[in-house]
């Protein structure tokens, strides 16, 4: 339950619906990061790493600790953000130091919390993908949180068991799971392989399709970059990456 009811709508064309006055400033902040943090409102690499922070910062939160006695996270409260210093020295956050620390500015000029603005950037960077879904946004998240705790965000070289035990504590089943892997459509890797930074995870990065499901059916042939890396397994094509867990699932 959110302390105020504002519901927005992020359409494919980038224009917003808001359902009461309080909801106006989004109107700001989607004509600032349209044109300040995706350049014009393109599908690049910022479209694509608001997405993907959308979903580390939600996914660390956890029934099973919290019923241990434990911390479980707070989901999406914005903590990666406001405790960067922390959730930024996880490993399976490596590489998303640019997004935050690019995202931070646009919250606080706006006055709007961080939980807010990372929901709010994901849902606008996908709409700006040719095929983006059109997506419901929630505000009224407070900046009031705590660091979530590592291990939280399953990694590329988890098992798909482990991948999906951890998913089921936070509420979903393997079918729901499934349709998140969707994000990868329009994802690429930067870490995993310095060697290739930027590697797509399927043909069509630009598009929101289901051309990332088809591909990672194919069988792999290739290394895209210098070598196998943990967490990477053999490609379809050249200059496309492969991450083991989305092996793994598919299979």
């Amino acid at each position: 339950m959110f302390s105020k009811a504002c519901i927005a709508f992020v359409v494919l064309a980038a224009s917003l619906a808001a359902a009461v006055p309080s909801c106006c400033v989004w109107f700001d902040v989607l004509d600032d990061i349209q044109e300040n943090l995706f350049h014009g409102g393109q599908c690049g690499e910022d479209a694509h790493e608001s997405l993907r922070l959308t979903f580390h910062d939600a996914l660390a939160y956890s029934p099973a600790l919290t019923a241990e006695g434990k911390f479980g996270g707070g989901g999406a409260d914005g903590s990666i953000i406001a405790h960067s210093d922390v959730e930024l020295t996880y490993p399976v956050n490596d590489g998303l130091d640019e997004i935050v620390e690019a995202s931070r500015p646009f919250a606080i000029k706006h006055n709007v919390s961080f939980g807010d603005f990372i929901q709010f950037a994901g849902a606008v960077g996908a709409a700006n993908c040719n095929g983006g879904p059109q997506v419901s946004f929630y505000a009224g998240r407070s900046n009031d949180s705590q660091a979530a705790p590592d291990n939280l965000i399953p990694l590329p070289s988890d098992s798909a068991d482990s991948i999906l035990s951890r998913f089921s504590d936070a509420g979903f089943d393997a079918v729901e799971v499934v349709w998140l892997l969707v994000s990868h459509t329009v994802g690429s890797q930067n870490t995993v392989d310095p060697s290739i930074v930027g590697a797509p995870f399927d043909s069509t990065p630009s598009d929101f399709d289901a051309q990332f499901f088809v591909e990672t059916m194919l069988n792999g042939t290739l290394i895209p970059g210098d070598a196998l890396h943990d967490g990477e397994v053999l490609s379809p094509y050249p200059g496309e990456f492969r991450l083991q867990s989305d092996f793994e699932l598919s299979r």
